[in-house]
């Protein structure tokens, strides 16, 4: 018999939950910020330092290998309790790494495998402190609030996005290490704002696991860190969501690396692709900032039908495209219809969710939505040449309507049910 956990909104006060929202809201943006800076930075850096593109690339996977495996193993401590310790803990290991990096950039040629370490270490804090900040927009954020604030968060993020490359360009061209310097100050102000938060960030007991399940040994702890994926398992709008995210995620960084072959191919330089990227960023801050509006007026369900077709069109015309504006056009279009998806999709996943398993089961949609987008450009790749960078983009947009379509059969009947699942 499972216990059933009623659905509490957060014991909060207002105005507090404002202000430790505003927080929440630089500290994730900042971290986006400080990311994208040097993100762009560290293969130009490896290239100038004469490593080669295998080294390269084989960096970047590991990098991304720790984030995802991680990240589960993480959560575990944050649903117990430990959030706010975990959060800031992993905010300064990181701003340590990349403090680490700064310093060994500045004093000259960098060797691989400090780098490689300093780097890795980054990564797994950062993928310890995503996993734990997952669930404290729950914990802090009265119901009625959600979309707002899910949108806000959003649209911090791709502004980073957008302003993050620029911006470490800038400075590497100053300096090396300047961007370096610039992320290991972000992940300062992210743990200095952690720190300010004045709410709780742990479920009340009584919305936790039941104690009895806290048991010694690996396969325990294995049990308890999957917790999260077994409750995606038996809740059918959680299964949709999972299926939804990763499908979407996929899909999209598959349009946008056959988007780069195609321009390629019609001879098109680095200034379209940045014209394209521009388009794209913009049009996902816009998306992201009228998601409440418009994600307020339907239900989750319906808004997700809605927007799975809606993306189909712009998909199929990406194969016609011929200039680097029509393919920003599209894929903008794009990117302006997904946030408003997400929110909902998000505001139902912590309404369906314990607080005591929104981390571990928003890691798991992490991990898995992740790994897909992971996989997406080699499929994207090795699908335009065999076929041609047309052909991938309307064999996208057809799985997009295979997506969409399953979404209008299995959707609606999928976001009905209100209130949290048992643990």
């Amino acid at each position: 018999m499972t216990a059933s956990v009623p659905a509490v909104a957060p014991a909060v006060p207002l105005p507090q939950a404002r202000r430790d929202l505003r927080l929440f809201w630089w500290a994730g943006t900042c971290d986006a910020l400080g990311s994208q800076t040097s993100g762009l930075v560290l293969p130009l850096l490896l290239l100038t330092l004469g490593r080669s593109p295998a080294e390269v690339g084989a960096l970047a996977g590991l990098s991304a290998a720790a984030t995802l495996l991680l990240g589960p193993f993480a959560a575990v401590p944050a649903d117990r309790g430990a959030r706010k310790r975990l959060m800031v803990g992993s905010a300064l290991v990181s701003a340590a790494a990349m403090g680490g990096v700064t310093v060994a950039v500045a004093a000259g040629p960098v060797p691989l495998a400090a780098l490689i370490a300093a780097v890795l270490v980054e990564r797994c804090a950062t993928s310890c402190y995503e996993a734990a900040a997952l669930g404290t927009v729950a914990l802090v954020c009265p119901p009625a609030e959600h979309r707002r604030v899910l949108s806000r968060l959003q649209a911090g993020e791709r502004a980073a996005l957008v302003a993050g490359p620029a911006l470490g360009g800038l400075l590497f061209q100053a300096e090396r290490w300047l961007p370096f310097l610039a992320d290991a100050l972000s992940y300062a102000v992210a743990a200095g704002c952690i720190c300010a938060l004045r709410s709780p960030l742990a479920p009340r007991r009584e919305q936790r696991p039941p104690a009895g399940r806290e048991h010694r040994g690996w396969r325990a702890r294995v049990a308890e860190a999957g917790a999260g994926l077994a409750l995606i398992r038996r809740v059918p709008f959680l299964r949709l969501a999972l299926l939804w995210i990763s499908g979407v995620n996929a899909l999209l960084v598959a349009l946008y690396y056959t988007t780069v072959f195609a321009l390629q191919d019609h001879g098109r330089g680095a200034a379209p692709l940045g014209l394209v990227l521009a388009l794209a960023g913009a049009a996902g801050l816009a998306g992201a900032l009228a998601a409440p509006r418009i994600a307020g007026r339907r239900s989750a369900g319906r808004l997700l039908v809605t927007v799975s077709w809606l993306m189909v069109p712009p998909a199929a015309a990406l194969a016609t495209a011929r200039e680097a504006w029509h393919f920003g056009l599209l894929f903008g279009l794009l990117c302006l219809l997904t946030p408003v998806a997400t929110v909902a999709l998000q505001a139902r996943i912590i309404q369906v969710v314990p607080l005591g398993l929104q981390a571990r089961t928003g890691t798991v949609l992490a991990t898995v939505s992740g790994a897909a987008a992971a996989v997406a450009p080699a499929l994207a790749g090795l699908s335009a040449d065999r076929a041609g960078a047309a052909a991938t983009l309307l064999g996208c947009a057809v799985l997009l309507a295979g997506l969409a379509l399953h979404t209008t059969c299995v959707g609606p009947s999928r976001t009905r049910r209100t209130g949290p699942e048992p643990l």
